[in-house]
């Protein structure tokens, strides 16, 4: 095993790209759940981002318009999750595991005439002068787009959930939505823009990994990233900077078995493959074990139905 073709700084680099997707299906799933909503569709979501993201950027030959038809297609999809379950009254779980189930097949429809096509390249965002700067420039400062705006949307959703009026009016509606139905606010709304808003996000992480990070189209490429996402989110008890450190942390397990399988480290691939979604599971379970604390965190009305009638 030779441990010196591992570059600490490339593998910094790499974990950045590599968290974007989940980074950004899991601070939408968060806005989502701090309404109250609870969406188990975040896969379905991604992945149908990722087709219709890959197929219009294909097709128009412009990755721009891919990123934005996949936040379009994530938001229509959400849509309906948020019309069935707060305005028909579903079940929020039996509805998000069926997004899932019909994203995935939604996505292997459309997606059998796209494999094996390439997608227009995405430009990098070399910032003159910082990207020259030895080590924090490789690291920070030669990047896609996408790279900054995920960290901008944790920004933004920080700033909104903390000082914003908007903010405040969300996180009523995910306490208790009765006294905030009671107060004049408008419950279903607010909820389908927050549902809406998440799906947005998903729909953007999952055109990232077929657009940047994994420059093709494969069937299920999203591989558990939704579910990983939902997991980020109870985490990082329903706080946004916490998603970040998270999903960074999850994106360098992944970055550092697939360095350490090319180094030739004597474990079988298989072990090294399922390290990131397994160290998930254990941090997870030792969240978990403090029931208290992540009651304290998460929304009071999560997953919880309104009936605009009380």
């Amino acid at each position: 095993m030779d441990l010196s073709a591992i570059s600490p700084v490339l593998l910094i680099a790499s974990l950045m790209v590599s968290a974007t997707p989940i980074l950004l299906a899991a601070i939408g799933e968060l806005v989502v759940e701090k309404s109250g909503v609870l969406n188990l569709g975040v896969e379905g979501m991604m992945i149908t981002g990722a087709i219709s993201g890959f197929a219009i950027a294909v097709e128009t030959q412009n990755p721009l318009l891919g990123l934005v038809a996949a936040a379009l297609a994530g938001a229509i999809l959400s849509f309906i999750f948020g019309f069935l379950t707060q305005v028909l009254l579903s079940n929020q779980v039996a509805t998000g595991l069926a997004l899932t189930l019909f994203g995935l097949g939604f996505s292997s429809l459309i997606g059998k005439s796209y494999s094996g096509v390439k997608p227009p390249a995405s430009a990098r965002l070399d910032i003159p002068l910082l990207s020259d700067i030895p080590i924090l420039g490789p690291v920070l400062f030669r990047h896609d787009l996408m790279v900054y705006v995920s960290v901008a949307i944790v920004a933004g959703v920080w700033i909104m959930l903390k000082f914003t009026r908007a903010g405040l009016v969300l996180r009523a509606v995910g306490e208790n939505h009765d006294a905030a139905h009671a107060l004049g606010y408008k419950v279903v709304r607010i909820r389908l823009l927050a549902i809406m808003f998440g799906g947005a996000c998903a729909g953007l992480g999952g055109a990232y990994l077929s657009l940047i990070r994994v420059p093709q189209w494969t069937e299920g490429m999203t591989a558990g990233a939704g579910w990983i996402a939902l997991a980020l989110v109870v985490f990082a008890s329903w706080k946004p900077w916490r998603v970040l450190l998270g999903a960074y942390l999850f994106g360098g397990v992944t970055v550092l078995q697939l360095n350490l399988q090319a180094a030739g480290l004597a474990i079988p691939v298989e072990y090294l493959s399922m390290s990131p979604y397994l160290i998930t599971i254990i941090v997870l379970v030792i969240m978990s074990s403090d029931r208290n604390r992540t009651a304290l965190n998460a929304p009071a009305s999560l997953g919880r139905t309104f009936h605009a009638s009380h």
